[in-house]
């Protein structure tokens, strides 16, 4: 600047503390960093273990048959345009259909916030609850996108503990211990990333009775569901419904080897309509309506 001065932009602020709080949480700054030190040419092959992507490992692929629909359904030229609710209604309903094949109730369409894959479904909900003032209660260890959400969007963050001599179930006293008039939810993942365990009936059912005695509800991420090992089956957090609030979050990522895709979902699986009297779900469409669609063909192969 002429004569040596400085000039004062407006937009030079201190940074943002939440967002600078929630990057500390996020495992993917670190990532960046350590493949920058990598040579991926070099003579030593490089082995991620740091991410969950199916499709990057040739004994992972989706069927045949959704590849063609999805270049069928490009090449017909019928969902160039925005999403709208023409749509948008049948990939929910086909959602609600596929979900309910678990649950001893059925969901309707009106159950189910389509999103652009799960973290946006993780975003959505965070946004719902998040205010400053109150907790919610996630796992340790846990996928670090729950945490990083969660304080981006003030809440407090409260852990409670997997126990490894247990399968990594959750500890169940020390969630008692945690929750007060402020919690609002505790967040499972189920099957466990990253532990990679499978919670039985039984468990998640004391977790379903733990969480309606202290009247907070249960966010339930599946984005692994059905992807189980050994003799444990999957059983949605959904199957639970009628004891407490279930919010499931769940994509076509994992089980059909496409995170690329972008195609999630939030289902509210709740019977006896606690989430709608108390106003959760009109806050999800609202927020839902804030974001962008998941992209329009896929929606037509649902």
């Amino acid at each position: 600047m002429a004569g040596g001065g400085t000039k004062a932009w407006r937009f030079a602020r201190p940074t943002n503390p939440a967002l600078a709080a929630a990057g500390e949480r996020s495992i993917q700054r670190y990532l960046l960093q350590l493949h920058a030190c990598l040579d991926e040419r070099g003579p030593r092959p490089v082995i991620p273990l740091s991410h969950g992507d199916p499709s990057s490992s040739p004994s992972f692929r989706t069927a045949p048959e959704a590849e063609e629909a999805v270049v069928a359904a490009v090449r017909s030229g019928e969902y160039n345009g925005y999403s709208s609710p023409a749509t948008a209604l049948p990939a929910r309903r086909a959602v609600s259909e596929y979900l309910s094949r678990d649950l001893p109730y059925k969901l309707s369409h009106d159950d189910i916030f389509l999103t652009c894959g799960g973290t946006q479904a993780i975003e959505t909900v965070m946004s719902v609850f998040g205010q400053p003032g109150v907790n919610i209660l996630l796992p340790k260890p846990g996928y670090p996108k729950h945490e990083a959400h969660a304080i981006f969007h003030r809440m407090e963050v409260r852990h409670y503990d997997l126990v490894p001599e247990r399968g990594w179930e959750v500890d169940l006293e020390a969630v008692e211990a945690l929750a007060d008039e402020n919690t609002v939810a505790i967040l499972i993942t189920n099957p466990n990333n990253p532990c990679g365990s499978v919670y039985t009936h039984e468990h998640l059912a004391k977790i379903a009775d733990i969480a309606s005695k202290l009247g907070i509800l249960v966010i339930a991420d599946e984005v692994y569901g059905h992807l189980v090992y050994g003799s444990t089956s999957f059983v949605p957090m959904g199957v639970f419904g009628e004891i407490v609030p279930v919010i499931t979050l769940g994509a076509i990522s994992k089980r059909w080897a496409v995170p690329g895709w972008r195609l999630g979902w939030i289902a509210t699986c709740d019977p006896k309509g606690v989430l709608r009297k108390t106003k959760v779900t009109d806050s999800l469409r609202s927020f839902v309506n804030l974001i962008s669609d998941p992209a329009t063909f896929l929606q037509a192969d649902c």
